[in-house]
């Protein structure tokens, strides 16, 4: 079904095609207006393709030319001069076209109007075969303006689109590198020492870098994937700060292949290191519980914080901050998504429900 779309949009993309279809389709509806006798038919037939070509040109004339370069640049007294003008030679040449060569194809032996009979009828010739001629260009103008409408419609939203994907993607580039830095700091100490826990850390930063550069460039990504980079992120955390930090993180889905916009719970989970863990308390404590079900994730973020913070001369942490963290909500769960922050003087607390 999918192929014979694609197939069906392909044709539709071929303006010559479709141009050609549809005066066909003027054409050979002829049987319509006629009672389905076989004299009747081709008697429509003959005088429809007659003039077929005058209702072409009237319609290309009036579509392509009068409506874009006049009507619409407020030339309206051109507008209505050209429009008259072509009516008139239209509606003359259909008529004289009619009784000259369709009835003379149809064997008609009834004496046939001159130019000049028909010059002299020119209200009963416009008002009797101009809505002939430009019944069509109006049926024409009206599908060109579905499709452009549709057109546009669907620029706006690709556009829209590209805005949305740019934006998210700047506001993702905003991870502050100050972790990184902390992190082969710690690299470089325990690589000094001697540790055996080097490679375990330089394993788990080259993961998390991984799938922040390469696994993540859709604009969904599987919960359980960002589920292990926080997990990964985490366990570097606690390599940096020790035994002094209290950590837990709770974890459960409902469905494996759940999707989520990715690093946006990675940047709430950072920042409750920045206000909590990178402060001057003792025993810093940081609770992250992600619960998936039945279609909705719900993430809470706790962490306490200093009642007097020490100074933060490199702005770590500012960081991209709850602001960026919403509009990327915003912008990826329009409507879709509930965002509470709860501030005391020692504990920072956050709480997101999302609809998948």
């Amino acid at each position: 079904m999918k192929e014979r779309y694609t197939y069906l949009d392909q044709l539709l993309q071929n303006r010559v095609l479709v141009h050609v279809l549809f005066w066909l389709a003027t054409l050979f509806s002829a049987p319509l207006v006629s009672e389905y006798i076989s004299q009747e038919v081709i008697e429509s037939l003959v005088y429809r393709g007659v003039g077929l070509p005058l209702k072409v040109a009237a319609t290309y004339l009036l579509v392509y030319y009068q409506i874009p370069r006049l009507l619409q640049k407020k030339k309206y007294f051109q507008f209505l001069l050209s429009f008259f003008l072509t009516l008139s030679v239209f509606s003359i040449a259909y008529r004289f076209n009619n009784i000259h060569i369709a009835e003379t194809l149809m064997g008609a032996s009834a004496p046939k109007e001159s130019l000049w009979q028909i010059l002299h009828e020119y209200k009963i010739t416009v008002i009797f075969y101009g809505p002939r001629v430009y019944f069509t260009s109006i049926v024409f103008l009206f599908l060109k303006m579905i499709k452009d409408w549709a057109l546009n419609k669907q620029q706006v939203e690709t556009l829209q689109k590209e805005k949305i994907n740019a934006e998210l993607s700047f506001l993702k580039a905003q991870l502050h590198p100050h972790f990184l830095f902390n992190t082969l700091n710690n690299i470089y100490a325990l690589a000094l020492k001697k540790s055996d826990q080097t490679p375990e850390v330089v394993a788990k930063l080259s993961e998390i870098l991984d799938y922040m550069l390469y696994q993540c460039n859709e604009d969904r990504v599987l919960v359980s994937k960002e589920i292990n980079l926080l997990t990964h992120y985490i366990e570097l955390e606690r390599i940096r700060y020790g035994e002094r930090l209290l950590l837990t993180f709770q974890h459960e889905l409902e469905n494996n292949q759940a999707r989520v916009a990715p690093l946006v719970l990675l940047s709430i989970v950072e920042n409750a290191f920045k206000h909590g863990a990178s402060g001057t308390i003792s025993n810093p404590r940081v609770e992250i519980t992600l619960i998936e079900k039945k279609g909705i994730l719900s993430f809470r973020v706790f962490n306490s914080k200093p009642k007097n913070p020490q100074e933060d001369k490199q702005a770590y942490k500012k960081g991209i901050g709850a602001a960026n963290i919403k509009r990327q909500l915003e912008l990826a769960y329009p409507k879709r998504h509930s965002w509470e922050i709860r501030e005391e003087a020692d504990s920072y607390e956050v709480q997101l429900e999302i609809e998948l």
